[in-house]
């Protein structure tokens, strides 16, 4: 079971209103894991978008020779692991 900690945030109060009409429709079981839920999915996206700006950066000719270096191997010939 994840390790829980209580901190104070301040937030725009119509953002609050929407919150609590998410808990008063059953969405979320209280306002600290709307929140919560909330806050994991953006630090997901956030992790995925930071993969495709890394992703974007590398080399696609030299990455296919990287790839293409070993096709060429029987693979009879590997050790087997």
């Amino acid at each position: 079971m994840a390790v829980t900690t209580k901190i104070a945030i301040s937030i725009d109060k119509r953002v609050l209103n929407r919150i609590d009409k998410l808990v008063e429709n059953r969405i979320f079981t209280n306002r600290s894991r709307a929140i919560q839920t909330a806050i994991e999915e953006k630090i997901s996206k956030l992790d995925k978008s930071r993969l495709a700006v890394e992703s974007a950066k590398l080399n696609k000719a030299e990455e296919q020779q990287l790839s293409d270096e070993g096709s060429h191997i029987d693979l009879t010939e590997c050790p087997e692991y």
